[in-house]
């Protein structure tokens, strides 16, 4: 069975479904460039009314580690995912502050698509200090990058970037990642869609 992580959650709504359909992960985005950030007031709010089994995951983009840490510390997140470019010294500055779990994600559309691309791509993902890696295409929609490669991944890793109805049962089937990090792919018209979430489940689940 893979996990299942549901993020950019804003609404007391989106807190709802996931509490009726329980997927393993929710994400809060705290980035203010992203149309789905959340104010640490908004998200405290929300992890209160979050069921207690699900684990909220706070996703940062090169944010100050005291800041990240705080939330951690205080229980408005369970675990902390790293998107921008925080490297082996940043993450070691953060687990100084706080014993959180630690997910450092990898967008694949920095690195070239040659052969030593893909070789600096996955030395660097098998390297990481961090309790567990996210593979994101860097895109925003669609299958944007070539899943072949992440098959030579010997570590377990959330797979992210264009997930949807269309292509989660060819990335559980195919891929078989540790985890599905979905966001846009389970919205309609920029909300959360309890159909797409559930539909997205129950493959997971399979």
């Amino acid at each position: 069975m893979i996990k299942t992580k549901f993020c950019g959650l804003t609404r007391p709504e989106d807190i709802q479904i996931v509490n009726r359909l329980k997927p393993d992960y929710i994400g809060f985005v705290f980035f203010k460039k992203s149309k789905r950030n959340v104010e640490p007031e908004e998200a405290k709010k929300l992890k209160e009314k979050l069921d207690s089994n699900i684990k909220a995951v706070g996703v940062f983009v090169d944010e100050k580690p005291e800041f990240i840490a705080g939330l951690a510390n205080e229980n408005i997140i369970d675990i902390i995912q790293l998107h921008g470019n925080e490297d082996e010294k940043y993450i070691g500055q953060l687990r100084k502050l706080t014993a959180a779990k630690i997910i450092k994600a990898f967008q694949i559309k920095n690195y070239n698509c040659t052969k030593n691309g893909t070789a600096d791509f996955l030395k660097e993902v098998e390297a990481s200090s961090a309790d567990i890696v996210l593979i994101d295409s860097g895109q925003g929609t669609g299958t944007a990058f070539n899943w072949e490669i992440l098959k030579k991944i010997t570590r377990p890793y959330f797979l992210a970037g264009g997930i949807n109805t269309a292509n989660i049962e060819e990335a559980v089937t195919d891929i078989k990642p540790y985890a599905i990090d979905v966001s846009s792919g389970i919205e309609t018209d920029g909300v959360k869609d309890e159909e797409k979430m559930s539909f997205i489940l129950s493959i997971n689940k399979k």
